[in-house]
């Protein structure tokens, strides 16, 4: 089974750059404005591993095919995207597809170059990506919840588990927390939880775009999604 990353951000902060970055393709076009990309580009990358080499010689293999990750660039997200605005439908239903999000945040300024706020920051822009993935987990939780819990109470042993997971989840969005803070207790919850395809449950990589100068230590605002990085449990790099 493949692996798939969905390339993530507001609209024109670089996210079809890093997409050709990865695939060493210009599949994806790159403009100075909104909704560049509408359909997502999808490439392949093949993940080096030198232990292949050692089992092809013992093995006596004529060929290696090593294993292949999929990246996704995705449409640009915008405020209310959670209601329909802009590409939004199509785009958080891209990424329920995929199995981890890379979520590329602008970090330098250039008035060349439009930003949809019409401001450069990096936070903020953050939050408008998950408050809209958090809002349609929400809305999907607090339908389903409520169903789940009226099943458990006639017996249903696998609504009972459901209703105990995913009611942990809706309260953590409740608080405006993901859902990938849920603590299933085994491994029934565990299977359950993964099979509800929450969006705000998904690995999260923030990838900062930075200047050319600032691509060895980043800046400012770099180091401040960084920092949110670490206190989410999440990991950060700087492109």
């Amino acid at each position: 089974m493949g692996f798939k990353c969905g390339i993530v951000g507001l609209p024109n902060v670089g996210k079809s750059t890093l997409f050709n970055a990865l695939t060493e393709t210009q599949a994806a076009q790159a403009a100075n404005y909104p909704f560049c990309t509408i359909e997502p580009n999808i490439g392949q990358v093949a993940v080096p591993d030198p232990r292949l080499d050692q089992i092809a010689k013992i093995a006596g293999s004529a060929k290696i095919i090593e294993t292949q990750l999929a990246f996704v660039d995705i449409a640009g997200l915008v405020k209310g995207a959670s209601q329909g605005e802009g590409l939004g439908n199509q785009f958080l239903g891209n990424i329920r597809e995929v199995d981890a999000v890379v979520h590329v945040l602008r970090c330098f300024e250039d008035g060349d170059i439009q930003h949809v706020s019409n401001k450069i920051d990096p936070l903020s822009d953050a939050e408008v990506v998950e408050t809209e993935l958090l809002l349609s987990d929400l809305e999907s939780l607090e339908k389903r919840v409520p169903a789940f819990q009226k099943k458990a109470t006639s017996g249903d042993k696998e609504a009972k588990i459901a209703a105990n997971v995913l009611g942990q989840a809706l309260e953590l969005l409740r608080e405006g927390k993901p859902a990938r803070l849920t603590e299933p207790s085994d491994e029934e919850e565990q299977r359950i939880f993964d099979q509800s395809q929450l969006l705000t449950a998904k690995p999260v990589l923030y990838v900062c775009n930075v200047d050319e100068g600032d691509a060895a230590e980043g800046n400012a605002m770099s180091a401040t999604v960084f920092e949110k990085a670490k206190a989410e449990g999440a990991e950060a790099v700087i492109v």
